[in-house]
């Protein structure tokens, strides 16, 4: 079992930054790839990036690319999701997740990984 906690999230104006970060517990977090998604009031669940288990390859969705970069530190069991330039339909509430899954591209399906946090609400508005 692995056990995420998300956090970081809150209201920024458009334009704004906001970085999440997602604590890991219980297994070797090393082992997992990461990945983050979000979901917004009445959509589905939709894949943001994702971290390879080293850290050295990531892979982000076209809405967020240039804007978003994800990053993760093994030695402190976390990963990271440093959001730039918000806009307001970056509104979501915010899952990371983790997958045993590990190719490239990596995994962008809600079913193809094991472990999420509870989420962590982003709300951009001025």
């Amino acid at each position: 079992q692995v056990q995420l906690v998300e956090s970081g999230g809150g209201l920024v104006q458009p334009g704004g930054s906001l970085r999440l970060s997602c604590g890991a517990s219980g297994r070797i977090f090393g082992n997992y790839g990461m990945g983050w998604f979000r979901q917004a009031p009445g959509k589905e669940r939709e894949f943001v990036a994702a971290i390879s288990r080293n850290g050295g390859v990531t892979y982000f969705a076209d809405s967020v690319k240039g804007r978003f970069t994800v990053s993760r530190d093994n030695a402190k069991n976390t990963a990271y999701l440093q959001m730039n330039s918000l806009k307001p339909e970056d509104t979501a509430v915010y899952y990371c997740s983790a997958t045993q899954i590990h190719r490239y591209p990596p995994p962008t399906g809600p079913h193809q990984y094991d472990y999420w946090g509870q989420g962590t609400q982003v709300t951009v508005s001025s």
